[in-house]
């Protein structure tokens, strides 16, 4: 499918057109993101911030302009955006005491390993378990737990199509880990 196809069809709602063009431009946004901030998980989070917004916006793409300069301009804004937020909160963090600094809640899933009663399912976790916290939280809340979109969204307070990215994100890389082997 051409780009120019996918995108298309991605105002259509075509999953297959956004899965073709989160694939291809991936690494293009993460990369540009990842020169900036120079944290991996932190240029993550803004590339799947970066493909929510767009293929929520998608409809108003102008194709006057290349995709990936549309996606790279869309990602630069929201990089942007937090910085200043982080600038504003800067002043309410210095003003908290030490204690309330430190005390951060382990969030590390564990649900995962309760559900393992036979050899196939113990496999898949310790798989799932190679993939970063946040993607394993989508898979647990998604295929574990049963959570529509709508649930998981709300769990994690993120918009629907954040989640969406996530667990396609999530998915491929998890196919990635299990073919290696």
């Amino acid at each position: 499918m051409e780009i120019k196809d996918a995108i298309e069809k991605a105002k259509k709602n075509d999953q297959k057109a956004f899965k073709q063009l989160l694939n291809t431009y991936w690494d293009q946004v993460y990369g540009f993101q990842l020169k900036r901030v120079e944290n991996e998980n932190d240029a993550e989070d803004i590339t799947i911030q970066t493909f929510s917004k767009a293929f929520d916006k998608i409809e108003t793409f102008d194709e006057k302009y290349t995709f990936s300069t549309w996606l790279i301009t869309i990602s630069k804004n929201i990089h942007i955006d937090i910085v200043r937020k982080e600038k504003n909160s800067i002043k309410h963090a210095l003003s908290r005491t030490d204690e309330e600094v430190y005390n951060v809640l382990d969030e590390t899933p564990s649900v995962e390993d309760k559900l393992i009663t036979e050899q196939n399912l113990a496999k898949l976790l310790r798989d799932i378990k190679k993939l970063k916290p946040h993607y394993q939280e989508v898979i647990n809340l998604r295929y574990f737990q049963e959570y529509s979109y709508k649930e998981i969204s709300e769990e994690l307070n993120e918009p629907i199509n954040n989640v969406k990215v996530k667990l396609l994100r999530a998915k491929k890389l998890l196919a990635e880990i299990i073919q290696r082997k």
